[in-house]
Protein backbone atom coordinates (compact mmCIF):
# COMPACT_ATOMS: atom_id res chain seq x y z
CA UNK A 1 0.00 0.00 0.00
CA UNK A 2 1.41 3.38 -1.02
CA UNK A 3 2.06 5.72 1.89
CA UNK A 4 0.88 9.33 1.90
CA UNK A 5 3.85 11.45 2.96
CA UNK A 6 3.82 14.89 4.57
CA UNK A 7 6.91 17.14 4.35
CA UNK A 8 7.99 19.88 6.75
CA UNK A 9 9.66 22.95 5.26
CA UNK A 10 10.20 26.45 6.74
CA UNK A 11 7.71 25.87 9.52
CA UNK A 12 4.97 24.63 7.18
CA UNK A 13 3.45 21.18 6.74
CA UNK A 14 3.12 20.29 3.04
CA UNK A 15 1.27 17.35 1.56
CA UNK A 16 0.28 14.67 1.46
CA UNK A 17 2.36 13.37 -1.46
CA UNK A 18 2.90 9.85 -2.75
CA UNK A 19 6.12 7.95 -2.05
CA UNK A 20 7.05 8.05 -5.75
CA UNK A 21 6.69 11.84 -5.83
CA UNK A 22 8.92 12.26 -2.79
CA UNK A 23 11.56 9.91 -4.21
CA UNK A 24 11.58 11.84 -7.49
CA UNK A 25 11.95 15.17 -5.67
CA UNK A 26 14.81 13.80 -3.57
CA UNK A 27 16.58 12.62 -6.73
CA UNK A 28 16.20 15.96 -8.56
CA UNK A 29 17.09 17.83 -5.32
CA UNK A 30 13.73 19.58 -5.03
CA UNK A 31 13.87 18.45 -1.41
CA UNK A 32 16.95 17.74 0.66
CA UNK A 33 17.52 14.45 2.52
CA UNK A 34 17.81 16.39 5.80
CA UNK A 35 14.32 17.87 5.49
CA UNK A 36 11.73 16.10 7.59
CA UNK A 37 8.87 13.83 6.57
CA UNK A 38 6.04 11.90 8.18
CA UNK A 39 3.54 9.20 7.20
CA UNK A 40 0.79 7.38 9.05
CA UNK A 41 2.03 5.15 11.85
CA UNK A 42 5.10 7.24 12.72
CA UNK A 43 5.28 8.99 16.10
CA UNK A 44 7.72 11.74 15.08
CA UNK A 45 9.09 13.52 12.02
CA UNK A 46 12.21 11.94 10.53
CA UNK A 47 14.68 13.07 7.80
CA UNK A 48 13.55 12.19 4.30
CA UNK A 49 16.94 10.58 3.70
CA UNK A 50 16.16 8.04 6.45
CA UNK A 51 12.64 7.39 5.18
CA UNK A 52 13.77 6.94 1.55
CA UNK A 53 17.42 5.82 1.61
CA UNK A 54 17.13 4.50 -1.96
CA UNK A 55 16.40 7.98 -3.38
CA UNK A 56 19.86 9.55 -3.77
CA UNK A 57 20.17 13.12 -5.15
CA UNK A 58 21.32 13.31 -8.77
CA UNK A 59 23.97 15.85 -9.90
CA UNK A 60 22.68 19.23 -11.01
CA UNK A 61 21.02 22.35 -9.63
CA UNK A 62 18.07 22.08 -7.28
CA UNK A 63 14.63 22.83 -8.69
CA UNK A 64 11.89 24.90 -7.08
CA UNK A 65 9.74 23.05 -4.56
CA UNK A 66 6.30 21.98 -5.77
CA UNK A 67 3.17 23.83 -4.77
CA UNK A 68 1.22 22.07 -2.04
CA UNK A 69 -1.85 20.15 -3.19
CA UNK A 70 -5.33 21.51 -2.44
CA UNK A 71 -6.41 21.55 1.20
CA UNK A 72 -7.94 18.17 2.03
CA UNK A 73 -9.99 19.20 5.03
CA UNK A 74 -7.68 17.58 7.57
CA UNK A 75 -7.61 19.76 10.65
CA UNK A 76 -7.06 17.29 13.48
CA UNK A 77 -3.55 16.18 14.39
CA UNK A 78 -2.69 12.58 15.12
CA UNK A 79 -0.49 12.95 18.16
CA UNK A 80 0.11 9.61 19.86
CA UNK A 81 -1.74 8.89 23.08
CA UNK A 82 0.56 6.92 25.33
CA UNK A 83 -1.01 4.16 27.42
CA UNK A 84 -0.83 4.88 31.13
CA UNK A 85 -0.18 2.47 33.98
CA UNK A 86 -3.79 1.56 34.79
CA UNK A 87 -4.75 0.81 31.19
CA UNK A 88 -1.73 -1.44 30.91
CA UNK A 89 -2.56 -3.06 34.25
CA UNK A 90 -6.10 -3.80 33.05
CA UNK A 91 -4.66 -5.41 29.91
CA UNK A 92 -2.32 -7.52 32.07
CA UNK A 93 -5.23 -8.77 34.21
CA UNK A 94 -7.18 -9.83 31.09
CA UNK A 95 -4.14 -11.59 29.64
CA UNK A 96 -3.48 -13.31 32.95
CA UNK A 97 -7.03 -14.66 33.07
CA UNK A 98 -6.69 -15.89 29.47
CA UNK A 99 -3.36 -17.57 30.23
CA UNK A 100 -4.84 -19.41 33.22
CA UNK A 101 -6.48 -21.81 30.76
CA UNK A 102 -3.30 -23.06 29.00
CA UNK A 103 -1.38 -22.83 32.29
CA UNK A 104 -3.91 -25.17 33.92
CA UNK A 105 -3.76 -27.61 31.00
CA UNK A 106 0.05 -27.62 31.13
CA UNK A 107 0.13 -28.12 34.90
CA UNK A 108 -2.34 -31.00 34.87
CA UNK A 109 -0.66 -32.71 31.93
CA UNK A 110 2.68 -32.51 33.76
CA UNK A 111 1.35 -34.21 36.87
CA UNK A 112 0.30 -31.37 39.20
CA UNK A 113 -2.76 -33.27 40.46
CA UNK A 114 -0.64 -36.32 41.32
CA UNK A 115 1.98 -34.18 43.04
CA UNK A 116 -0.69 -32.43 45.10
CA UNK A 117 -2.30 -35.76 46.06
CA UNK A 118 1.07 -37.22 47.12
CA UNK A 119 1.78 -34.10 49.16
CA UNK A 120 -1.51 -34.43 51.06
CA UNK A 121 -0.86 -38.14 51.72
CA UNK A 122 2.66 -37.62 53.06
CA UNK A 123 2.58 -34.21 54.74
CA UNK A 124 1.04 -35.53 57.95
CA UNK A 125 3.85 -37.99 58.60
CA UNK A 126 6.86 -36.33 56.92
CA UNK A 127 6.32 -32.64 56.30
CA UNK A 128 9.87 -31.88 55.10
CA UNK A 129 9.98 -34.60 52.46
CA UNK A 130 6.43 -33.82 51.38
CA UNK A 131 7.27 -30.18 50.81
CA UNK A 132 10.57 -30.84 49.03
CA UNK A 133 8.90 -33.38 46.73
CA UNK A 134 6.08 -30.98 45.90
CA UNK A 135 8.49 -28.12 45.14
CA UNK A 136 10.57 -30.41 42.91
CA UNK A 137 7.41 -31.35 40.97
CA UNK A 138 6.49 -27.67 40.53
CA UNK A 139 9.84 -26.61 39.01
CA UNK A 140 9.34 -28.06 35.49
CA UNK A 141 5.70 -26.92 35.53
CA UNK A 142 6.75 -23.37 36.39
CA UNK A 143 9.38 -23.40 33.65
CA UNK A 144 6.88 -24.63 31.04
CA UNK A 145 4.22 -22.05 31.96
CA UNK A 146 6.83 -19.26 31.96
CA UNK A 147 7.95 -20.22 28.44
CA UNK A 148 4.32 -20.42 27.29
CA UNK A 149 3.59 -16.95 28.68
CA UNK A 150 6.71 -15.53 27.05
CA UNK A 151 5.75 -16.94 23.64
CA UNK A 152 2.19 -15.62 24.08
CA UNK A 153 3.35 -12.02 24.64
CA UNK A 154 6.20 -12.04 22.12
CA UNK A 155 4.11 -13.56 19.32
CA UNK A 156 1.00 -11.41 19.79
CA UNK A 157 2.90 -8.12 20.15
CA UNK A 158 4.69 -8.54 16.81
CA UNK A 159 1.57 -9.87 15.08
CA UNK A 160 -0.61 -7.86 12.67
CA UNK A 161 -2.68 -6.78 15.69
CA UNK A 162 0.44 -5.49 17.52
CA UNK A 163 -1.21 -6.43 20.80
CA UNK A 164 -2.10 -9.31 23.07
CA UNK A 165 -5.83 -10.09 23.48
CA UNK A 166 -5.76 -8.13 26.74
CA UNK A 167 -4.31 -5.05 25.07
CA UNK A 168 -6.80 -5.39 22.21
CA UNK A 169 -9.64 -5.52 24.73
CA UNK A 170 -8.69 -2.15 26.24
CA UNK A 171 -7.70 -0.60 22.89
CA UNK A 172 -3.87 -0.60 23.02
CA UNK A 173 -1.10 -1.51 20.60
CA UNK A 174 2.69 -1.95 20.88
CA UNK A 175 5.00 -0.17 18.41
CA UNK A 176 8.64 0.74 17.91
CA UNK A 177 9.74 4.36 18.37
CA UNK A 178 8.56 5.23 14.82
CA UNK A 179 5.10 3.83 15.49
CA UNK A 180 5.74 0.77 13.33
CA UNK A 181 4.99 -2.90 13.98
CA UNK A 182 7.62 -4.68 16.08
CA UNK A 183 9.98 -7.17 14.52
CA UNK A 184 9.97 -10.60 16.18
CA UNK A 185 13.47 -9.94 17.53
CA UNK A 186 12.46 -6.63 19.13
CA UNK A 187 9.35 -8.26 20.59
CA UNK A 188 11.50 -11.00 22.11
CA UNK A 189 13.83 -8.39 23.59
CA UNK A 190 10.92 -6.40 25.05
CA UNK A 191 9.37 -9.44 26.69
CA UNK A 192 12.59 -10.96 27.98
CA UNK A 193 12.06 -8.93 31.17
CA UNK A 194 9.07 -11.15 31.97
CA UNK A 195 11.48 -14.03 32.52
CA UNK A 196 12.79 -12.18 35.58
CA UNK A 197 9.59 -13.33 37.28
CA UNK A 198 11.27 -16.71 37.62
CA UNK A 199 13.94 -15.19 39.86
CA UNK A 200 12.25 -12.39 41.83
CA UNK A 201 8.89 -10.63 41.60
CA UNK A 202 10.06 -7.15 42.71
CA UNK A 203 12.17 -6.28 39.63
CA UNK A 204 9.31 -6.77 37.13
CA UNK A 205 7.04 -4.66 39.35
CA UNK A 206 9.56 -1.80 39.24
CA UNK A 207 9.87 -2.22 35.47
CA UNK A 208 6.13 -1.66 35.06
CA UNK A 209 5.61 0.99 37.75
CA UNK A 210 8.00 3.47 36.12
CA UNK A 211 5.49 3.72 33.23
CA UNK A 212 3.40 5.91 35.54
CA UNK A 213 6.07 8.65 35.56
CA UNK A 214 8.08 8.51 32.33
CA UNK A 215 7.29 11.07 29.61
CA UNK A 216 6.08 8.52 27.08
CA UNK A 217 4.65 6.12 29.69
CA UNK A 218 7.44 3.62 29.03
CA UNK A 219 8.36 0.81 31.36
CA UNK A 220 12.00 -0.19 31.76
CA UNK A 221 11.50 -2.97 29.20
CA UNK A 222 10.06 -0.42 26.74
CA UNK A 223 13.04 1.90 27.16
CA UNK A 224 15.57 -0.90 26.76
CA UNK A 225 13.85 -2.35 23.67
CA UNK A 226 12.90 1.01 22.10
CA UNK A 227 9.13 0.40 22.16
CA UNK A 228 5.94 2.29 22.96
CA UNK A 229 2.49 1.25 24.12
CA UNK A 230 -0.08 3.51 22.44
CA UNK A 231 -3.82 3.95 22.76
CA UNK A 232 -5.80 2.93 19.69
CA UNK A 233 -5.97 -0.40 17.91
CA UNK A 234 -4.25 -0.95 14.57
CA UNK A 235 -6.38 0.61 11.82
CA UNK A 236 -8.18 2.99 14.19
CA UNK A 237 -5.52 5.72 14.17
CA UNK A 238 -6.42 8.88 12.27
CA UNK A 239 -4.25 9.45 9.19
CA UNK A 240 -3.40 13.08 9.90
CA UNK A 241 0.15 14.37 10.17
CA UNK A 242 1.40 15.67 13.54
CA UNK A 243 2.08 19.40 13.86
CA UNK A 244 5.39 20.49 12.33
CA UNK A 245 7.36 23.20 14.12
CA UNK A 246 10.73 22.78 12.43
CA UNK A 247 11.93 20.18 14.91
CA UNK A 248 12.41 16.46 14.64
CA UNK A 249 10.00 15.31 17.32
CA UNK A 250 6.90 16.22 19.25
CA UNK A 251 5.48 15.42 22.65
CA UNK A 252 2.08 14.21 23.66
Amino acid sequence: MTKQVWIGRQGERLGPYTEDEVRAWLRDRTYRPDELGWYEGMTEWRPLGELFPDARPEPGPATAPPSPPPFLGITDVAEPLYAGFWLRFAAWVIDYLILLVPFTVIALSMGLAGAASHFMDVVGSDRVNAMSGYVAALRPISLATTIAGFIYYAAFECSKWQATPGKLAVGLRVTDMQGERLSFGRSIGRNAVRLVNVVIWLIPMICYLVAAWTERKQGVHDMLAGTLVLQGRVGEVAAAAPPYNGGGSFNA
